[in-house]
């Protein structure tokens, strides 16, 4: 069974892509995978193992 998570990036003026890389990592580390990014949106959809 999976299980998912829907964060929104709140984008920044300084350093945003090492930000969302740093944030991406850390839930990597938690086994989430990213699944889908909303185009033109701040929208992140993650999955992961429920039963990991």
């Amino acid at each position: 069974m999976k299980e998912y998570k829907v964060i929104s990036w709140k984008m920044g003026l300084s350093r945003n892509n090492e930000r969302l890389e740093d944030t991406l990592n850390e839930y990597a580390k938690q086994g989430w995978q990213v699944v889908f990014i909303y185009e033109n949106s701040t929208t992140i959809v993650l999955e992961r193992d429920k039963n990991r």
